[in-house]
């Protein structure tokens, strides 16, 4: 089974350093099958070690079915079912006793080895991403592992059943209380302690590093994964047999997108696509870097999309970029190791699954570790650097309208220690600054755009959406491409008004708490320089914001939203407090007490650094995105990319000109923008570890939670720009005119 896998690296994969041997994985493989009939490990280890080993066997059969033509001959129908096999275990109904589950892990092994065997089978399902890339040495590497933990069960009770003999020849057989108490302390003496097993684990992590970071450094800038072939080769019109090759999880929401995008019209298509790279060609226009050195460009998207990404493909070789499309990600390999990762995506088969396994890495995490991952990924980047410096950059498009989701948090799952925080933070910190040295930052652009996917019209309060995905698809197509010169003039009248403030000052309206002054930064020359970024479609779609790097010292008051979705994670009543442009303190509800709250936002706002600065300060002006998604019934379900342009909005984490501040960057009335940078982003030459944070979350208040939010001059006089949710400045009457309905769109 799968030999042809383990005889021939094949055409796709990348060689890694040690040379694949047959005789290895037949070893393996004997040992793995008479691992589903062994009872040799303690018994409450046994349902986890047979259901490891047939797990694996399951993998190899899906690369059979690739390597014999199988794939391409069976039904649809029956690959769905291939599919569905994979996922089906951490399925919501199925997840209560599954492996994957750190819980169940937990009930049966105990709470210290149950979250080391549940991370293990986490890793173990990564293996699904090898098996259809074609990585049989990195497939096998983890085939060995298995065993390794196994034969550490196998021994320790072997030992244990003998001393349990020989404890009861000398007890003699009439003294059963301290046989049963011999019997009693079976599950725990049975079992290799926790830590023997963390450390199997931890020195896989560090042996292989190396090899791991190499491969995902250059399919992720370089190329070379299945995804390509996809987009290449396997996707033909109408057949959604290329959705199953990619082996992630299929679910109706990539079906359905599939067969709407392909009875959609080719001019729609190239619409969609056209904005999309066109975008990315003109971030590297207005910022004055020069896209012929590159040779390129990353594509990122959900799947269902190929047609609109093949179009996108063509697009790019016609200005001179191949394109990159990475694969799947996520193992422990990758866990918190800062941008430069990502590939395509696709509905989690279990969002609480992912949420539960998110600090699996705590688990192993210490300083050998630590150091070893940073050195691979400076050895990787320095390989591969001669590549990495054509590298353009990513083009982004992202997906929206899953179900809301809630995580339950449990006690007792992995989770890093305040030691382990501080210093994965640093390591994501390092990684960036590594990123952006390889790929010479400011030379390189990106840009992102979102659309819908089905299940946008479900799951709603009151019922399923009333409104149609077509109607809702269409509505998205029309905010991403609003007319670029009409946004571009009715921002540059609320830059000019901003331009003489000292500070923004924003109060809340209803049951929104705000009241926050922001501090600008003063231009040294206002006559040819500007505070504000004249934000239209390009590398951030879709039109609608100014946007500017705030001072700290005076940036003070309270930042409140009812109800908003930040990285597909709800958030109620957010409350963050300001103090000397910090978060000083922060609340949400939700949940049972107010410390989870607070740890819900330290794990997924602060992602536990101490504190953030307010890294930019931004006005929204795009009301017909707004209005549209009112009028069709999906405001709540807009991505933070739309989200951010319907209504003021302010970032904590880094700048929006992170790693980029050296570029010269100009709006189209020729000022140069002045505001880029802050205290912490001043310290990237003397103190570059200080100087950024890895993160960069928007927060939006809607219009209409929206009282007051004023341009503030030196003297105290207030110029409203924007009072009970409509903009009253001068000059920007026509973007209240999607609130009356008078257009549909601008």
């Amino acid at each position: 089974m799968g030999m042809n896998f383990f005889a021939d690296l094949g055409e796709g994969a990348l060689q890694c350093s040690q040379s694949l041997d047959g005789e290895r994985f037949r070893l393996s493989l004997e040992r793995i099958e008479t691992m589903c009939e062994e009872e040799c490990a303690a018994p409450a280890s046994v349902p986890f070690f047979r259901y490891a080993a047939g797990w694996v066997l399951m993998l190899l059969d899906h690369r059979r079915m690739l390597e014999d033509g199988s794939f391409n001959e069976m039904e649809i129908s029956g690959l769905e079912e291939k599919n569905r096999a994979l996922y089906e275990d951490i399925f919501p109904e199925n997840y209560g006793h599954s492996w994957a589950n750190p819980g169940f892990a937990i009930e049966q092994l105990g709470s210290e080895m149950g979250p080391v065997i549940s991370a293990f089978m986490m890793e173990l399902r990564s293996m699904i991403s090898l098996v259809y890339e074609g990585d049989a040495e990195r497939f096998l590497i983890r085939m060995e592992l298995l065993l390794e933990i196994y034969f550490a069960f196998v021994t320790v009770y072997s030992e244990y059943k003998a001393e349990a003999e020989d404890r009861e020849e000398s007890s003699g057989n009439d003294q059963m209380i301290g046989g049963n108490r011999a019997r009693n302390r079976a599950r725990a003496d049975a079992m290799p302690p926790a830590e023997h097993i963390r450390e199997k684990i931890r020195q896989f992590l560090e042996d292989y590093a190396r090899d791991e970071t190499l491969v995902r450094v250059q399919r992720n800038l370089v190329g070379g994964s299945v995804p390509e072939r996809i987009i290449g080769e396997w996707y033909l019109p109408g057949d959604m047999r290329c959705l199953y090759r990619y082996g992630a999880y299929v679910s109706e929401n990539e079906k359905g997108v599939f067969t709407y995008l392909e009875n959609l019209d080719d001019e729609t298509i190239a619409r969609m696509a056209d904005t999309w790279t066109e975008g990315f060609r003109i971030g590297f226009e207005v910022t004055g870097k020069d896209l012929s050195i590159r040779k390129r460009a990353g594509l990122l998207y959900h799947i269902g999309f190929e047609r609109v990404v093949k179009r996108a493909v063509e697009n790019l070789k016609k200005i001179g970029l191949e394109a990159v499309i990475p694969g799947m990600q996520g193992n422990l390999f990758t866990q918190h190791l800062g941008r430069g990762g990502g590939g395509y995506s696709t509905t989690p088969a279990n969002r609480q699954y992912g949420y539960d396994h998110r600090e699996d890495l705590a688990l192993f995490f210490n300083d050998v570790l630590r150091s070893r991952r940073s050195h691979a990924l400076q050895q990787a980047y320095k390989e591969l650097e001669k590549e990495i410096v054509l590298y353009a950059g990513p083009l982004v498009m992202e997906t929206f309208g899953e179900k809301p989701f809630s995580p339950v948090m449990h006690e007792g799952y992995a989770r890093f220690s305040k030691a382990q925080q501080k210093k994965i933070a640093r390591c994501r910190q390092e990684a960036d600054l590594l990123y952006d040295r390889a790929v010479i930052g400011r030379e390189r652009s990106f840009t992102i755009i979102a659309f819908p996917i089905p299940e946008i019209t479900k799951g709603y309060a009151d019922g399923d959406l009333k409104a149609s995905f077509d109607e809702i698809f269409h509505a998205v197509i029309e905010i991403n491409t609003l007319d670029y010169m009409t946004y571009r003039d009715v921002q540059a009248h609320i830059i000019d008004v901003l331009d003489t403030a000292q500070s923004i000052h924003v109060l809340g309206a209803g049951e929104n708490r705000t009241d926050l002054r922001v501090r600008l930064q003063m231009p040294e020359d206002p006559q040819k320089q500007t505070i504000f970024e004249n934000c239209v479609a390009d590398v951030n779609i879709p039109v609608g914001e100014v946007f500017t790097t705030p001072a700290l010292e005076g940036t003070e008051g309270l930042l409140h939203v009812t109800r908003v979705y930040l990285n597909g994670l709800l958030f109620e009543d957010l409350a963050i407090r300001f103090e000397k442009g910090r978060i000083a303190d922060y609340s949400c509800g939700g949940f049972p007490t107010p410390e989870e709250g607070r740890k819900y936002i330290e794990e997924n706002i602060l992602f536990h650094h101490e504190t953030l600065p307010m890294g930019e300060c931004a006005i929204g002006t795009n009301t017909t995105a707004s209005v549209l998604a009112e009028k069709l019934g999906f405001l709540e379900r807009l991505p933070i990319l739309i989200a951010e342009k319907t209504g003021p909005h302010f970032a904590v984490g880094d700048t929006c000109y992170s790693h980029e501040e050296e570029n010269r960057v100009y709006n189209p009335d020729g000022k140069e923008i002045f505001a880029k940078e802050n205290e912490y982003s001043l310290m990237r030459e003397t103190d570059p570890e200080r100087a950024y944070f890895g993160c960069h979350t928007d927060i939006t208040i809607p219009y209409e939670e929206v009282g007051l939010l004023a341009a503030v001059r030196a003297d105290g006089r207030q110029i409203p720009l924007i009072r009970d949710g409509k903009f009253v400045l001068e000059g920007t009457d026509i973007l209240n005119l999607p609130f009356a309905e008078k257009v549909p769109s601008l």
